[in-house]
């Protein structure tokens, strides 16, 4: 859980997601607690990305990397975003 709640990071954050993914919902609170600005995109709208991650989801990308399949871990994702702080590619609003 993200221990200082009034600090958050502001980075490119796209979840690939599907309807009715309860480890997509998880993720998504997750994430939402570190990151301010979150874009989701339902694979199932994109064959092409429905081939990609079918058996995947959820799948967190940042910054055009992926960071994540299936599960989140807090404390790593916060490690992800400090580290994209440090090369410039994110920022922490406070």
């Amino acid at each position: 859980m993200n221990s200082d709640n009034t600090s958050k990071y502001k980075a490119n954050v796209i979840i690939y997601t599907r309807a009715g993914c309860t480890c997509c919902d998880k993720a998504a609170k997750v994430v939402r607690e570190y990151v301010s600005e979150v874009t989701f995109v339902d694979i199932d709208q994109d064959p092409e990305l429905r081939q990609k991650f079918d058996t995947t989801v959820p799948v967190v990308e940042i910054n055009g990397k992926i960071r994540f399949r299936g599960k989140v871990e807090p404390m790593l994702l916060k490690r992800v975003l400090t580290a994209e702080v440090e090369k410039g590619t994110a920022v922490q609003t406070l």
